[in-house]
């Protein structure tokens, strides 16, 4: 009696399992309205420039704080593919989107060239970063790290040296800051 009662318990879970399964099976098929689902259609269809965006930090003055901050920005990628430093300094010296920050980079400076030896970025600015450049230390400072953290956000980048007019070893018109090293990310 004893091996009648064991396949009785046997056949009854094996039951119990095959229409759990079915069940369950059943119940994935379909969503909560009880219709089935075939195919999954995005509600939205994501476009081909969407897909070429890619997010950056751009580093701006915060009015409030009087510190450097982040904007993130998102930009088409196919535009950091040439001269992804010469592009985050244009998009610097055209400054940030929110009203609570400020550009850092003087008036009139433009770029004459930016490229990367080994893993530092040489940026060679005109002369009007220089000479529009407002005065003191905190200022200077704020400019110079703008840049600096900004292009330090690419992985290929540790280091950043600043030329003006293709001239090395520049300063800023009071000489707190001399252009004679590389420059390094710092957090403000």
């Amino acid at each position: 009696m004893d091996r009648k009662k064991l396949i009785i318990i046997i056949l009854l879970i094996l039951g119990i399992v095959i229409i759990g399964g079915y069940l369950i099976y059943k119940n994935i098929n379909k969503n909560e309205n009880n219709t089935v689902i075939n195919d999954y259609t995005p509600q939205e269809e994501i476009s081909e420039e969407e897909l070429r965006r890619t997010l950056v930090s751009l580093y701006f003055n915060n009015k409030e704080s009087n510190t450097l901050m982040p904007e993130a920005r998102l930009i088409d990628a196919k535009i950091l593919a040439t001269n992804p430093y010469q592009e985050l300094i244009k998009l610097l010296i055209e400054g940030p989107k929110s009203d609570k920050l400020e550009k850092t980079i003087p008036d009139g400076t433009k770029i004459n060239e930016a490229k990367i030896v080994g893993n530092t970025v040489y940026i060679d600015l005109s002369k009007e970063f220089i000479e529009n450049q407002k005065d003191g230390l905190e200022n200077e400072n704020k400019t110079i790290y703008s840049i600096v953290n900004t292009l330090l956000e690419l992985n290929e980048v540790n280091s950043v040296r600043i030329l003006i007019d293709g001239e090395e070893n520049k300063s800023f018109k009071d000489g707190a800051i001399n252009f004679n090293e590389n420059f390094e990310k710092i957090n403000n």
